[in-house]
């Protein structure tokens, strides 16, 4: 019997820097059925250039990207309240980094788990920063090459550190017909290890589908309203919407089977009825 399959809602930045929408999206979490809510880190003076910081962008923040950028980060005290939170709720949580300082900041909370973005798979030194904690990782390969992700799967295997892919699409939102759910399959045979999927579309059909398909997570961006503030929202899933994403995937999990034919005891007596007549 094949392990339940792992769903993490993406909070990532859809809090838009404000502790009550993070605690209701967690609460949303919760109540959902997820198994951990995820967010992002970064340190934006190492992320950014400074000319990028100063440059032009209307937010709720201000009018230059450094506004906007500072204003979906949380603090060191912030994330003190996430950890008690989700403590409290009974729910993992844990960040992408997107640097080496913010891999470092994270560290100090001691999560179970880690995740490599599929824009920093290719930095290596972050790769092997997050290996050398020898944490559980999920590795999203969207916008990477066999290559890309080959270095990355050496670095963890070196490492000796428990991973899984997760095949990924990067645009946001994804449509339907650039998921290539036929990559789990592949990724899965290439690379001989459990294989998630990270999605982007919109609506849910896309990820039942995934689900049929063996993964072994499954994680999706959460939102309280598709028309809030941020780049991620319409990409993301409503509370409805999730309650019914895991409602959904644990009936798929059932139906899934061990994949042996042979009559179920409920087919019996009715075999035994349709074919009375053939001294079967």
């Amino acid at each position: 019997m094949r392990k339940k399959i792992f769903i993490i809602a993406e909070i990532g930045i859809n809090h838009n820097g404000n502790m009550t929408i993070c605690k209701k999206l967690i609460d949303t979490a919760v109540d959902a059925g997820c198994d951990a809510v995820k967010f992002q880190k970064r340190d934006i003076n190492q992320v950014y250039t400074q000319k990028f910081l100063d440059s032009s962008r209307e937010s709720p923040w201000g009018i230059t990207q450094r506004e906007q950028k500072s204003g979906l980060e949380f603090d060191v005290n912030e994330y003190k309240e996430i950890d008690k939170y989700c403590k409290e709720k009974n729910i993992e949580w844990f960040a992408s980094a997107w640097d080496l300082k913010s891999q470092h900041f994270l560290n100090q909370f001691n999560c179970t788990y880690n995740k490599v973005a599929s824009a920093m798979i290719v930095y290596d030194d972050l790769l092997e920063m997050i290996a050398n904690e020898k944490k559980h990782t999920f590795i999203s390969t969207g916008m990477t090459s066999y290559g890309d992700i080959d270095k990355a799967v050496k670095i963890f295997r070196d490492k000796n550190c428990s991973f899984e892919l997760m095949h990924t699409i990067s645009t946001y939102p994804m449509k339907d017909e650039h998921a290539n759910l036929n990559m789990i399959n592949t990724l899965k045979n290439k690379y001989d290890c459990n294989v998630g999927y990270s999605g982007h579309e919109v609506g849910l059909a896309v990820s039942y589908a995934a689900a049929a398909m063996g993964i072994s997570s499954l994680e999706r961006h959460i939102t309280l309203d598709r028309s809030m503030y941020g780049s991620d929202q319409a990409a993301s899933v409503e509370p409805a919407g999730f309650t019914n994403l895991i409602g959904a995937v644990r009936k798929i999990e059932k139906a899934m089977g061990d994949g042996v034919k042979r009559p179920i005891k409920e087919e019996e007596p009715i075999a035994k009825n349709l074919r009375q007549h053939l001294n079967y």
